[in-house]
């Protein structure tokens, strides 16, 4: 038998999520396909999905490894099944059923024969208690945390404010952007910590499309670089700033994230 189709049995609704996040980095050329064109398609839903969608998402190398792992530990072959998506970019307790010895041979396969850098990261995050989600891999796995630490701070702190998942409330909305109350990421201390709430623009869609339909004032969303990547129920958004806490704290704890 050969390896299991994830394009055989698609969640929409899953695939559409999973697009939609990765957009906002990939348009900057951050990360995954170079056909910027076919996945704004798929995550402003002028695209249903489809296995083409399935090779774009096989080229985001961080997310799609954590996606065939947490869909393993669902009993599905679909790493873009909605919960498996959801799990991965907000957090869940789909998560909870990630065994340990599961986890450990995911990063041990991932980062074999890396033993400095990036592999040491991963080992030294998940022994602290990391979980397989974007927020791992931003603030656990990239090297900004260690970059900070060694005294270069303004760039690699955008980075790492704009690339993980954040929550807000929206405060306006104008010409397809909205004005949105959320939380930055300061470094303090020598540690990462989320600060007071304050206004940040962000972008809701282009060219008559966007990302997330009828967006108004006082939705809760998700944020992800510039972009309203999803609105959030009050649960998803206490999830998703659990996940980022946990993460944090293991960000900010001894030896994690410093360069080998």
């Amino acid at each position: 038998m050969g390896a299991p189709d994830p394009g055989a049995r698609m969640s929409g609704r899953g695939a559409a999520r999973f697009a939609r996040f990765p957009y906002p980095p990939n348009v900057l050329g951050h990360c995954g396909t170079d056909d910027h064109g076919a996945l704004w398609g798929y995550a402003s839903a002028q695209a249903g999905p489809d296995r083409g969608l399935v090779e774009l998402a096989r080229t985001f190398e961080g997310a799609w490894p954590y996606l065939t792992l947490v869909a393993g530990a669902a009993g599905s072959e679909d790493p873009l099944a909605d919960d498996v998506v959801r799990a991965y970019w907000l957090g869940g307790s789909l998560l909870d059923r990630i065994t340990t010895t599961d986890w450990g041979w995911h990063l041990h396969d991932r980062f074999a024969g890396r033993v400095g850098g990036e592999g040491r990261r991963a080992l030294d995050g998940a022994v602290a208690g990391g979980r397989p989600t974007h927020a791992f891999h931003v603030l656990c796995v990239y090297p900004w945390t260690g970059l900070l630490r060694s005294g270069v701070v303004d760039g690699p702190l955008e980075v790492l404010d704009r690339c993980r998942i954040r929550w807000g409330r929206v405060e306006e909305v104008f010409a397809g952007r909205a004005l949105v109350r959320s939380r930055p990421l300061g470094w303090v201390d020598r540690s990462l910590r989320l600060g007071e709430a304050v206004l940040e623009e962000a972008i809701l869609g282009a060219d008559g499309a966007g990302l997330v339909p009828e967006i108004a004032v006082g939705d809760l969303v998700a944020l992800h670089w510039d972009w309203v990547c999803e609105r959030l129920t009050p649960t998803a958004a206490r999830v998703l700033e659990a996940e980022t806490a946990l993460h944090l704290a293991i960000a900010n704890g001894q030896g994690v994230g410093v360069p080998a």
